[in-house]
């Protein structure tokens, strides 16, 4: 193995995942959609307190995000695990650990990124106060990868038993739970006058750690799944 085929490899599965997510654009649109179709029922069901709106929107759009990030994690080696694709990755001259934190990546890319974008039209629906809105951004841009970096542990863990889709949600969420503390609570910080730092600074050690460790329990996980 050479580091030039790292960066070859990488490049050729995001290319991969990019086809066949585009063959499937319906399904990649349901986590955006979820996370819509929550946060306005959400609206309708508080009515038109403004006051009551902006208090709790930052907390609603992290609960939308994580939850629409739990509907795509199931998702994320199934299909490789069904068309045989897992076993070519053990084959590969390339750590497993890479390909998965490519994997990680081009799904964070493709179900969370999309949600950053609309971000500012989630808060107006909500009428969360735009000076919180760069404290929602940081939290979500640094939370939103950790959460799928933390999925990637459980849904390699899962990957060998057929219908697990519940069982990874039941598994993901106490590992969601610190990260939802601490983004929602740095957004609730700034709209109290408090310093949200400690939060983010929190949210941003977790990722550190995560893109470390994650790929590799990750990678371990899938050659017990495949053994």
């Amino acid at each position: 193995m050479t580091h030039a085929s790292l960066p070859r490899a990488a490049r050729a599965l995001v290319a991969r995942d990019l086809r066949l997510l585009w063959r499937r654009r319906g399904d990649a649109l349901q986590p955006a959609l979820f996370a819509l179709l929550v946060l306005v029922l959400f609206a309708l069901a508080l009515g038109s307190d403004a006051q009551l709106l902006a208090r709790v929107g930052g907390g609603a759009i992290w609960v939308a995000v994580l939850l629409s990030g739990l509907l795509a994690l199931d998702s994320l080696f199934r299909g490789d695990a069904e068309d045989g694709s897992l076993e070519q990755w053990l084959l590969a001259p390339v750590p497993l650990a890479w390909l998965v934190g490519v994997r990680v990546f081009t799904h964070w890319a493709t179900t969370a990124v999309p949600l950053l974008l609309a971000t500012p039209v989630l808060a107006e629906l909500l009428q969360v106060p735009r000076g919180q809105w760069p404290v929602l951004l940081a939290s979500l841009a640094l939370g939103t990868p950790l959460l799928s970096l933390l999925g990637a542990v459980v849904a390699a863990l899962t990957v060998g038993m057929r219908r697990s889709g519940i069982l990874v949600a039941l598994l993901a969420l106490p590992l969601y739970v610190p990260v939802l503390v601490f983004g929602a609570g740095s957004v609730a910080a700034s709209a109290q006058g408090l310093d949200p730092v400690g939060g983010l600074l929190m949210l941003a050690a977790g990722l550190v750690l995560s893109v470390v460790l994650a790929p590799l329990a990750a990678a371990a996980a899938i050659r017990i799944a495949l053994d």
